[in-house]
């Protein structure tokens, strides 16, 4: 069949949107293979890029392979774009498959927050409360390994620091107790169950591949059940080929994927009731992060009763969450998040976040505008959100979030790569763009103001990539078109009229 020949025919039966079971087309065939040859070369930049060395004896060469690995991954989704969506679907997940495997290649490079994971769940198979003691006090000296507490003699090396005792540890802040809430603590605690003896850090990497590739799974799901199975591939392959999930969520093991597994459930796949708040609320004490998604799945819902459902499955699942740890721990189930927000800077005073903020305020007014920036579009996400599309104001709140507090971690966007690929707005993958150079060049150029330059960026894109969609650019340079009715109220593509 040539490129000129008329469509294929339907089956009778078969609705219009459903994938074609006839053979592809020769130009369909060259857009599967060029998107197989990108999907191949992403997974080959990425198994390289991780063989560099780690962030600190390496980070030039990072940043660069990191570079090279997001134009091939915006390249390999442009073309997936116009291919069909049966054949689109399997180089979704075999994709997804072999970015998340590449992610497998090596040990954790940029953040050894995973060694504190395995430590949580080795702790709490003794049967003891991982916010009762930090992993250098001695009521957890039995517990210890070489792995995570080499010899004085192999105290070198990446990730490795000294206690004030002298004790030569692989976890970061030793001396504190752990910050993680109890769902993620769970997780540590079934991967360290299900783990062979002396599999290090594999056990985890390979939980963060499986959590990756089942939040691909749910997003397909999720698109498909809105009606446009011939664009639920292209979306779903924002999250399943993005770098960012084979780095974070894969090689780095950041809990945070679970959360976002969760978040994509509450908001993809259940309605807006105990269902939808149940899976938040499990979210939420994965990672405090998808709090922000709570005001997108309540989005429209002005009846008492259906926010009473949501609202309260979320209080209750947290509270059962932290309930047996609060029984064993006491006051001291929140562990070190106090000291970890004042560390962070989050705090009144502090400066080390709010950068876009403090290029127009004073440095003590910062934090304040922020929480009430966010407050003022929480309410407005809920009140004027489009219920049929909650993922939209769950990203524009929780990209806006990141935006205003500029951290160093490009691990928390995670969630924004999820919501992006549920809602298309690609611009906003600028924000994980912004945390992941900030990370790595931080070190690069010192003095440099990077933390806003690298956000002030990011939302010079986001804002262009929105007036693009509106199409605003076009009504400047042309006569207003004719106003046509839409039911999608936020960023309308080109041909939308403005909501009235």
């Amino acid at each position: 069949m040539t490129d000129t020949a008329t469509p294929h025919r339907q089956d009778p039966g078969r609705s219009a949107g459903d994938p074609s079971p006839h053979p592809l087309a020769r130009r369909d065939r060259i857009r599967v293979a060029l998107t197989a040859l990108l999907l191949a070369a992403l997974t080959a930049v990425v198994v390289t890029t991780l063989q560099q060395g780690d962030d600190r004896s390496a980070p030039g060469r990072l940043l660069g392979g990191y570079a090279v690995a997001w134009m091939l991954f915006a390249a390999a989704v442009w073309t997936v774009r116009k291919v069909p969506a049966r054949a689109a679907t399997v180089l979704v997940l075999a994709g997804s498959a072999a970015v998340a495997l590449a992610g497998l290649t090596a040990q954790p490079r940029t953040s050894n927050d995973m060694y504190r994971y395995a430590w949580d769940g080795r702790v709490q198979a003794a049967g003891i409360s991982p916010y009762a003691h930090p992993p250098a006090a001695p009521e957890l000296e039995s517990l210890r390994d070489d792995w995570l507490f080499p010899t004085q003699e192999s105290c070198e090396g990446w990730g490795l620091t000294h206690t004030r005792s002298g004790l030569c540890v692989r976890i970061n802040r030793p001396s504190v107790p752990t910050i993680y809430p109890p769902v993620a603590e769970g997780w540590y605690l079934a991967v360290h169950t299900l783990s062979p003896q002396d599999s290090r850090h594999k056990p985890l990497q390979v939980g963060g591949a499986a959590l990756a590739f089942g939040t691909t799974l749910a997003l397909r799901r999720a698109l498909c059940r809105r009606g446009d199975p011939q664009r639920a591939p292209a979306r779903a392959a924002l999250w399943a080929w993005s770098p960012a999930v084979a780095l974070e969520a894969v090689n780095n093991a950041h809990i945070d994927t679970l959360g976002v597994l969760f978040v994509v459930l509450a908001l993809g796949t259940a309605t807006a009731g105990a269902r939808r708040g149940a899976l938040l609320g499990a979210a939420i004490a994965v990672k405090l992060l998808p709090v922000l998604a709570l005001p997108g799945a309540l989005s429209g819902q002005r009846g008492p009763g259906r926010l009473l459902r949501v609202v309260a499955a979320a209080v209750t699942a947290v509270a059962f969450a932290y309930l047996p740890y609060a029984v064993a721990s006491g006051a001291g189930v929140l562990g070190y998040l106090p000291g970890y927000l004042h560390e962070e800077g989050y705090e009144p005073g502090h400066v080390r976040r709010f950068a876009l903020l403090r290029l127009l305020l004073p440095d003590a007014a910062a934090g304040v505008t922020a929480t009430v920036l966010l407050a003022l579009m929480g309410l407005y996400v809920w009140r004027r959100g489009d219920p049929a599309r909650p993922w939209r104001g769950a990203l524009l709140l929780t990209g806006t979030a990141l935006l205003l507090f500029s951290p160093s971690y490009p691990w928390y966007s995670l969630l924004v790569v999820a919501l992006v690929a549920m809602d298309g707005r690609w611009e906003w993958l600028a924000v994980t763009l912004a945390g992941t150079t900030l990370y790595l060049a931080d070190r690069l150029l010192p003095g440099f103001p990077l933390q806003a330059w690298a956000y002030g960026t990011a939302a010079l894109l986001i804002v262009t990539g929105a007036g693009l969609r509106a199409g605003v650019v076009r009504r400047i340079w042309q006569p207003p078109a004719v106003h046509r009715s839409s039911g999608d109220r936020w960023n309308r593509g080109p041909t939308d009229s403005p909501h009235r």
